[in-house]
């Protein structure tokens, strides 16, 4: 968000060239700690040649020239600019270093789920990631400690219960008691699963056709 308001105050036009400011090219553009009229003053020759540092090829003199025609016609504030450049290294510095915090924390994430058991047969299902696996059992703990598959199902609040009143007989809902971030992680991996796996898939075209219950 900071980034983004800064890139509101001296080059609005830069994210109609990249979708995004965090993709390598556009950090590496934004390093150059250069406002639009100085960017300008740049040859493409230069801009590809430094760019090739990071990023090997995909973005090439095509992308630099969107760049350097948006900066030619950029609205953006010129003055203040050594507090702007200031201000822009300090958030690609927070940046950065949130970035190092987020690889350490992978790291570790790995070496946990290598001593837990049940991870690898998890993640040979087509469909299921690491980050699943590991949301899931941040939430279960030790599948150990179950008796039943039922008990996690209770536990995820997706329990079945039918909203019934002397005679009147109602829709037949999940109770929703239960943890909500597992239900909802355990609903996107649903999701993923209908689509790319093809057990489930089928699994789920029988269960929603079926003319008994569907």
């Amino acid at each position: 968000g900071q980034v983004h308001n800064w890139l509101d105050r001296y080059f609005p036009e830069f994210l109609t060239v990249f979708k995004s400011w965090e993709g390598k090219a556009a950090i590496h553009f934004l390093k150059l700690e250069a406002l639009p009229y100085e960017l300008v003053k740049y040859t493409d020759e230069e801009l590809l040649l430094s760019l090739r540092q990071v990023v090997k090829r995909s973005i090439g003199l095509k992308k630099i020239r969107a760049l350097k025609e948006a900066a030619n016609l950029s609205i953006g504030i010129r003055q203040g600019a050594a507090m702007a450049k200031l201000e822009l290294r300090a958030l690609l510095g927070k940046y950065d270093f949130i970035q190092m915090k987020f690889e350490e924390l992978d790291h570790q994430l790995d070496q946990l789920l290598d001593h837990i058991p049940g991870v690898t047969q998890m993640l040979e299902v087509s469909g299921i990631g690491r980050d699943t696996v590991a949301g899931f059992f941040a939430e279960v703990g030790d599948l150990r400690d179950y008796q039943h598959p039922r008990q996690i199902v209770k536990l995820a609040g997706l329990s079945l219960k039918e909203n019934t009143s002397g005679k009147h007989k109602g829709q037949t809902k999940i109770t929703k008691r239960g943890r909500k971030k597992l239900r909802a992680l355990l609903f996107r991996a649903a999701m993923i699963l209908v689509a790319k796996n093809k057990a489930f898939k089928a699994l789920h075209i029988y269960y929603t056709t079926r003319s008994h219950n569907p």
